[in-house]
């Protein structure tokens, strides 16, 4: 199956019109790549009105699920810059400008995601910044290459990349770190509804059922202890970044038919033909569709604010109290 915005390598887009219905290349609309410095989320964060000791340290971010975390952390502490933010540009497939290769030239500091999902980034941290410390999410998450990138829906990973940017953070700044350790403490506090909803959704339904369009949602689905119920064929097709064949999709449209999940996690940002399709069985045989993005989507101006209505919409669908 060819991938969207959410797999290692690009859609063919002429296969948005075989007879298979191939999905289309990443989100919806024509969006170019922004860049931003997070400014305002970081504002709307902020826990704490005390101003930075020091000199703010600059930060270049190359994806915003993790730019948003990032700048909750540094504060006025840091001068934090995301490559692509508010984009529907596949992370995979961007071709940095040369403007990009200037900011990390400047960086004292760089995160990236890692595991195939953002190699320029990396690329550029080691040609343009290659004196700035790099936090890596599959570093340390000890996530191959190869694995699912998407690691900003694992709560353990959003804890440890938290973390390493605070450690890191505190060693270029000594005389912050104790800013940035109360930032740390606030980010924990700022998540404590995220964790909560996981928790009661674990608690309420664990053990419950799901299959979805994409894998971006898996690490989570797993915290919560749901059983995914894709086919294995489509999985398949989706990790080989090749079309699912008819049988895949027939397998997947029937176990939505027979109400044999208890939920389907669909990626808006996904075009195509199949997911419609799919979508459609799930719509026709009455089970509950939850709607999430790979990116935090226009209008959120926080990690936990974005994925806290999602998490409030599954356990809607999963008929746990929240």
């Amino acid at each position: 199956m060819t991938r969207s915005i959410a797999r290692p390598t690009p859609l063919a887009a002429a296969l948005v019109l075989s007879l298979t219905g191939a999905l289309a290349a990443c989100s919806s609309g024509p969006t170019a790549p922004s860049e931003s410095s997070n400014a305002e989320a970081a504002a709307a964060s902020t826990t704490s009105s005390e101003a930075c000791p020091t000199a703010p340290v600059d930060v270049v971010v190359s994806v915003d699920q993790w730019g948003d975390i990032v700048s909750e952390l540094g504060g006025a502490c840091a001068n934090v810059k995301t490559i692509l933010a508010g984009s529907s540009v596949d992370p995979h497939d961007y071709e940095p400008s040369p403007a990009d290769a200037a900011s990390f030239a400047g960086a004292k500091m760089v995160v990236v995601n890692g595991a195939d999902y953002d190699a320029w980034a990396s690329k550029l941290a080691a040609s343009s910044a290659a004196a700035a410390p790099v936090v890596s999410a599959s570093e340390v998450t000890k996530t191959a290459d190869g694995g699912n990138p998407h690691l900003w829906y694992s709560p353990s990973a959003v804890t440890a990349v938290a973390d390493a940017v605070t450690a890191e953070l505190s060693k270029l700044d000594p005389q912050a770190a104790g800013y940035f350790g109360d930032r740390r403490a606030g980010l924990t506090t700022t998540l404590k509804p995220y964790d909560d909803l996981i928790g009661r959704i674990k608690a309420g339904a664990a053990g419950k059922t799901y299959a979805a369009t994409e894998g971006i949602f898996d690490y989570q689905a797993e915290a919560m202890g749901l059983v995914d119920k894709t086919p294995e064929g489509y999985q398949r097709a989706s990790a080989t970044e090749s079309d699912p064949s008819p049988a895949d999709i027939a397998a997947f449209t029937s176990i939505l038919a027979g109400k044999q999940v208890d939920v389907l996690i669909y990626n808006t940002q996904t075009e195509g033909s199949i997911p419609e399709q799919i979508r459609t069985a799930a719509e026709q045989a009455g089970v509950p569709i939850v709607d999430v993005t790979e990116t935090v989507p226009p209008g959120q101006t926080s990690f936990e604010a974005w994925q806290d209505g999602q998490l409030t919409a599954l356990a809607k669908a999963l008929g746990v109290s929240v």
